[in-house]
């Protein structure tokens, strides 16, 4: 039984987003005034702001700039944001403008449908880093697009630092086709993942 290669299936776990909103943010204001916040100046200088829809933790700092973690997309993170803006508007609180929203790293992960030998991988395939000792995933660093990948022997990657969401299946795709080019992949016996 002869069957076409899989493509792998990728996930992302998590998009941060960096603003900027050119203006300064009085926190104590908006803990007072705003619902779902934490802010506990003793223990971290900026205020958690956490939105179920899209389901995000924001940081706010007093600098006017803000982290959103969370979103399962790129879409996702820039919906909280104007939405944890307008919030903040409608509360009183002045941002001039439209805050620049920048994508700083995506997470995602990946199944390639097959295993993998990673001591093999450590010794053939470039840019990468391999002490089981230390961590049981392979460290693979792909120049193009620039994202690191973990690979594991069961064949489950992740990749991280993805500037846009159409990076994540094309580092997934280009890690598998060079795993098959270095016989790093352990094709499932009766199955043929030659390229059509």
């Amino acid at each position: 039984m002869t069957l076409t290669r899989p493509k792998p299936t990728t996930q992302i776990q998590n998009v941060v987003a960096s603003v900027v909103t050119n203006s300064t943010l009085d926190l104590d204001e908006i803990a007072a005034t705003m619902p779902n916040v934490e802010f506990d100046p003793e223990q971290f200088p900026g205020l958690v702001y956490r939105l179920k829809k899209p389901k995000t933790a924001t940081l706010i700092f007093n600098t006017g700039k803000m982290v959103c973690t969370g979103a399962k997309s790129e879409k996702d993170a820039k919906r909280a944001v104007h939405k944890i803006v307008k919030t903040l508007r409608e509360s009183g609180i002045k941002i001039p403008g439209r805050p620049a929203i920048t994508v700083q790293n995506i997470v995602a992960s990946a199944s390639l449908g097959a295993e993998l030998n990673l001591e093999l991988a450590a010794v053939t395939l470039e840019n990468s880093m391999y002490e089981p000792e230390q961590f049981p995933g392979l460290i693979y660093r792909m120049r193009d697009p620039k994202v690191v990948i973990l690979l594991f022997g069961s064949g489950k990657i992740v990749i991280t630092g993805a500037k846009f969401e159409h990076q994540v299946p094309e580092a997934a795709e280009k890690a598998l086709n060079r795993l098959l080019e270095l016989d790093i992949v352990r094709v499932p016996e009766g199955e043929d993942w030659s390229e059509e």
